[in-house]
């Protein structure tokens, strides 16, 4: 009954703030907030949109297969914020855009415009069902298995609950509701440390040598041959943040709703440098779960991200788990808002071409962004199976096939003055993802040597190629 009780007042909480947005219903305000949101609000936010309930299941389980190697990989994404703060977002805000994939029409023309588009919103749809999917199935493992509430309708509330507070205020509400949910995923981190090493009588410096001395803390890894190797995992770290905030409308959104590039560039500095010390929490948080059960002779399961709800849900005490469940759909709804938002925004601006028809009719933006809730529901009922391995390197591998067209598409544009053959890039976009897993399974098969988040790197530089080959010779004049 408690578990209920905390997450009603939760959702109140959600639900209070929606409503105090309630008043501005415009388009501008629904997708950028009419540009006067606090850079600090959006910066706290953004954390939890970036790292959502997979981190805090996934991450610390990673302890026990890469030890501290996933930090090499945020090292690479602070690099990464600052490429998208100095190159990406002064183009963003100099052509006033509320979708970034705008900047195609502009550069190259319609055909690759739509192309981006649609590759957003099919590979946003899919990464962030993914990272839903895997917090609806804790939560109902944890929770609902035991009260008899089928998993569909577990899906179906959560999606709900995320429509009402959104779809009026859109990313004026978000922006505001997604910094109270970080705040509690950083408040739930911080108390599973406290608590597990409450039980483990550590003092403060027994917790730092117990995490120094153990041989899951190694960060560094430099065989070449694998997927740990620290230059495969640093640079793939920089490309990820680019790809995955920069190029992505529903992180960039809530960027654009700043009032300023200035604003909006301190936001993502802070924002990006938050990143090694809260990964560290969790692979820390990782290493003192490990050491705590076997104090205590628990078994671990063998999958990696059952670790975190098996001794929140049984070993950590009541306000553990309440708070690693309300945790998880902070982090879950963090992420999921921001993401349904952002593909309707697409969707409305780039494939419907409605930013600009006056007078346009809220009920018909509020149908469809019903109608993105509705398909979002379904596709995460359609996960049966995952992967067995840890579900944020699936995850990543998953970036790597869906973002690297877009990465293709605007190294090309901002990299290089040449027109495009703009008719060729839907075929180019397209043939690139099947190209990287031919070579993928050729190297696996004949060399083996298996890609890991350089998937990524691969798959853009395929695209940039093969734009190459089709571009026209006269240098590109902006429109």
């Amino acid at each position: 009954m408690y578990v209920i009780i905390a997450i009603a007042v939760y959702f109140s909480l959600l639900i209070l703030i929606s409503f105090l947005n309630r008043r501005n219903r415009s388009d501008s305000h629904f997708f950028l907030g009419n540009r006067r949101s606090l850079w600090v609000v959006v910066a706290i936010g953004m954390i939890g949109s970036s790292v959502s309930g997979i981190s805090l299941v996934s991450v610390p389980g990673m302890v026990l297969g890469s030890g501290f190697a996933y930090l090499q990989t945020a090292m690479g994404f602070v690099v990464g914020y600052i490429v998208v703060a100095l190159v990406l977002l002064p183009v963003y805000y100099k052509m006033n855009l509320t979708s970034i994939y705008g900047y195609l029409d502009k550069r190259f023309g319609p055909h690759t415009h739509r192309t981006g588009a649609w590759f957003f919103i099919l590979s946003k749809t899919v990464t962030s069902a993914t990272k839903m999917y895997v917090a609806v199935i804790v939560l109902q493992h944890v929770v609902f298995d035991s009260w008899g509430v089928p998993l569909g309708v577990t899906v179906i509330v959560c999606i709900l609950m995320i429509w009402l507070y959104t779809f009026r205020g859109g990313i004026g509400t978000i922006v505001w509701t997604d910094a109270l949910q970080t705040i509690v995923l950083l408040t739930t981190i911080i108390l599973m440390l406290f608590q597990v090493t409450k039980f483990m009588h550590f003092s403060f410096s027994e917790v730092l040598y117990t995490i120094k001395d153990s041989p899951l803390s190694r960060v560094f890894e430099f065989d070449w041959m694998s997927n740990r190797n620290f230059f495969k995992q640093f640079f793939s770290g920089v490309f990820i943040v680019i790809v995955m905030t920069g190029l992505s409308q529903d992180m960039v959104q809530s960027t654009l709703s700043c009032r300023t590039l200035r604003e909006a560039q301190k936001n993502m500095f802070w924002y990006g440098t938050a990143f090694v010390p809260f990964n560290l929490l969790l692979l820390s948080l990782g290493v003192l779960l490990v050491v705590f059960a076997g104090q205590n002779g628990i078994v671990l399961p063998e999958r990696p991200d059952e670790i975190v709800p098996m001794l929140a849900a049984g070993f950590l005490g009541k306000t553990v788990y309440v708070c690693f469940i309300i945790g998880i759909i902070a982090a879950t709804f963090n992420s999921a808002d921001s993401a349904l938002t952002a593909i309707t925004t697409s969707f409305y601006v780039d494939i419907l071409k409605k930013e600009h028809i006056p007078k346009t009719s809220h009920l018909q933006r509020n149908v469809l962004y019903l109608f993105v809730c509705a398909v979002f529901a379904l596709i995460i009922l359609s996960f049966v199976h995952l992967n067995n391995n840890s579900i944020i390197d699936t995850l990543y591998v998953m970036v790597g096939y869906a973002y690297g067209p877009l990465l293709g598409l605007f190294a090309f544009g901002l990299l290089t003055h040449r027109r495009l053959k703009d008719h060729f890039s839907p075929y180019i976009a397209i043939a690139s993802p099947i190209i990287t897993y031919l070579i993928d399974e050729a190297c696996r098969y004949y060399f083996h040597y298996s890609f890991g988040y350089e998937l990524l790197l691969l798959n853009g530089l395929i695209t940039f190629s093969g734009l190459f080959l089709c571009n026209n010779d006269n240098p590109a004049v902006a429109k």
